[in-house]
């Protein structure tokens, strides 16, 4: 099956690791992503991103043949990819757990 998934997924660049939702996915939707068959966890809205292959902790994010930032944590082929697994390496990252002063 092509990178795109048949209007499902976008890949720029063969150096992106992450694939962009051009839909909304729910939670246990099946793709085929190269030679293996993954299984999305949670329900996820257009333009977020899944993880291509699997990324290593410290790992650079790759979207759209540029660098975004880096891993926090080891992601899995096809997991969620955004604030609580990614940090920007540019500007700060808010999350859910950041405290306002």
């Amino acid at each position: 099956m092509p990178d795109d998934q048949s209007g499902l997924l976008l890949r720029i660049s063969e150096n992106d690791n992450v694939y962009v939702l051009l839909q909304s996915l729910s939670a246990g939707t099946r793709l085929q992503l190269g030679e293996k068959i993954v299984v999305i966890e949670v329900s996820l809205g257009l333009g977020h991103k899944i993880a291509a292959r699997k990324i290593v902790s410290g790992e650079k994010i790759v979207k759209y043949g540029a660098p975004i930032g880096s891993a926090t944590r080891d992601i899995r082929m096809g997991e969620h990819v955004h604030v609580h697994n990614i940090k920007s390496d540019y500007i700060p990252t808010y999350t859910l757990d950041s405290k306002t002063v």
